[in-house]
């Protein structure tokens, strides 16, 4: 487990832009030495943890009614294993970061008496395919068939400018342990970064920018984000990779979050191969249909 992980699951409570101060303030040490967020922890590693102030936790209350009939609303798919999500841009999949309820927070609250555990995640501003296992075992599962190498994402991606470099694959190690601004972000490391796959085909051409086909063989944070930029095309109104003027300018006209949404997942679980789908959402839809053809 990465030392940031590990110390995020120990300060439960605790901001997570506080638990990254005091690894870098070299309050944290991993066999008496300093470490970086990145460190990979073994069994017998020696971990001198401060003491941290946690706040106790409060019960967030019931989710709004609006909130739980969008959650439900989104529901695609229900098996006894399983729930399927088309996952509305804007909601996030978990509580944090100042958000009192996310989607499986809001799931839990509706049918208190059942079991729900996300299988991944997505960014707040993507939409698109969401899984949400209903039982420990099935999590076990679609989470095994998920880290297999037969596994597949596909997305939908609109990214800036005419792409120029047809069907490629993008093999570029990334890292999260750099920090911009005082934010956390995602950089391509080759040196100290992880494995990272992108299959990216471009689809339609417009005057200033192309819808893409993109299948992600591995899950890292920001990955198309992060390789789309790193190949000159950062994903339309994408304001933390690529420019800030260009997110302006797709605001204006009428994109007002990341042009990308998760389509599909496929994997196999319990000796059949699931494909798990989710509609473009309305609103990146209409963004294609307004776009004029190159």
């Amino acid at each position: 487990m990465r030392l940031d992980n590990f110390l995020l699951r120990e300060f439960k409570n605790v901001p997570k832009s506080r638990v990254y101060k005091i690894i870098r303030s070299g309050e944290v040490r991993v066999n008496k030495g300093r470490a970086k967020p990145g460190t990979r922890l073994a069994a017998s590693d020696d971990v001198r943890i401060p003491p941290v102030r946690q706040p106790a936790k409060t019960d967030p209350g019931r989710p709004p009614d609006a909130l739980m009939a969008k959650v439900n609303a989104a529901i695609v798919d229900e098996t006894a294993d399983y729930l399927v999500f088309a996952k509305p841009v804007g909601l996030a999949v978990h509580a944090g970061s100042g958000l009192r309820f996310g989607l499986i927070e809001v799931l839990r609250a509706s049918r208190p008496d059942e079991y729900f555990e996300l299988v991944h995640r997505l960014d707040r501003q993507t939409s698109g395919c969401l899984l949400v296992a209903r039982s420990r075992a099935a999590l076990d599962d679609l989470r095994a068939g998920l880290n297999d190498a037969s596994a597949t994402k596909r997305y939908v991606a609109l990214v800036e400018g005419r792409w120029p470099h047809g069907a490629i694959e993008v093999d570029a190690p990334l890292s999260r342990d750099v920090e911009r601004a005082g934010e956390r972000v995602v950089t391509v490391d080759r040196e100290g970064g992880r494995a990272s796959l992108s299959l990216f085909a471009p689809v339609d051409f417009y005057a200033d920018a192309t819808r893409m086909d993109v299948e992600i063989r591995t899950g890292r944070t920001h990955q198309i984000r992060v390789h789309a930029a790193h190949c000159g095309h950062p994903v339309a109104a994408d304001d933390k990779y690529g420019p800030n003027t260009r997110a302006s300018v797709w605001r204006e006209r009428g994109l007002s979050r990341l042009a990308l949404h998760a389509a599909s997942v496929q994997l196999e679980f319990r000796g059949r191969r699931h494909h798990f789908n989710a509609p473009l959402a309305d609103d990146l839809a209409a963004v294609f249909d307004r776009l004029e053809r190159a």
